[in-house]
């Protein structure tokens, strides 16, 4: 039989200090103890992995939604991630939740001089240049690409790439010089589909890819924000789609209980064509 847990008292936002922080530590320790839960101590670094980026997307989305609830609810699960891998690494003997803490508060202190220290900044343009020095200098032994995580999203991180190396001159003079590259590397993909060597496909596929990110980035396109919009568009055409399927056809056929072919194409194209007729 499991031991009680006693939770905080919440507080009115005027009160708020942080002092719950210390039970969702305390909670994490109990999961983690050898009488605590089976599933939590099977976990690693690497197991955590898909949840530290599912909760942050949920953020993200929560965010968006407006919805200050919910993100409240949201920032909850990520700040348990945050806990989770600090109690794994006090378990590894390499860091404690107190150490993430005070190494970001260090860095903060480090970052702001002109509220800790005898810098100056009034305006944001200057607060952004000295934080971007004040980063340079603390990694300037790095790589240049060193800082960009290899696990962004993969538009988002293909266009920090391009950004980086165009810094230092490694870029198309201009947009025709990029629209050129995609032009290449849609040929070159062209070859490989004719060479019907899979892993060939997916090389060239993914540099085609890469030289779209960099057009995009030379018409000053965010091709995540881009690809994301256009998502979304699909999306709310494909769930008016749905909706005349179930009112003229009853719905989706199903096999095994999952939705499935059967609809004609004809007709789904035609509640297509409606759905953009109403966006417009």
């Amino acid at each position: 039989m499991g031991r009680p847990f006693q939770l905080p008292e919440p507080l009115p936002l005027a009160e708020q200090r942080g002092q719950t922080f210390p039970a969702l530590v305390l909670l994490m320790q109990r999961l983690l103890a050898r009488d605590g839960c089976p599933w939590d101590r099977e976990q690693t670094f690497a197991s955590l992995r898909r949840y530290v980026l599912e909760e942050a997307c949920e953020v993200i989305d929560a965010i968006d939604s407006g919805d200050l609830s919910h993100l409240a609810e949201e920032l909850g699960d990520l700040a348990l991630q945050v806990v989770f891998l600090a109690e794994l690494g006090r378990r590894a003997g390499a860091f404690g939740p107190d150490d993430v803490a005070r190494g970001i508060v260090e860095k903060l202190v480090r970052r702001h001089p002109h509220v800790f220290g005898s810098e100056s900044a009034s305006e944001t343009a200057e607060v952004e240049r000295n934080w971007v020095l004040i980063k340079a200098e603390e990694k300037k032994d790095r790589p240049l690409l060193g800082d960009i995580p290899h696990s962004l999203p993969a538009l988002d991180g293909a266009k920090r790439v391009s950004d980086r190396v165009a810094e230092v001159g490694f870029d198309w003079a201009d947009a025709g010089g990029a629209r050129a590259k995609l032009d290449e590397e849609l040929s070159e993909l062209e070859q490989a589909l004719a060479s019907a060597e899979r892993a060939a496909i997916e090389h060239e596929f993914g540099d085609v890819l890469l030289a779209l990110v960099n057009y995009g980035r030379h018409l000053d396109i965010d091709a995540e924000g881009a690809l994301r919009s256009a998502t979304a568009r699909f999306r709310r055409r494909f769930e008016f789609v749905e909706q005349r399927v179930k009112q003229n056809d009853g719905g989706f056929p199903r096999k095994d209980g999952r939705p499935t072919t059967g609809i004609p194409t004809e007709a789904l194209e035609r509640y297509w064509q409606a759905a953009k007729e109403l966006e417009r």
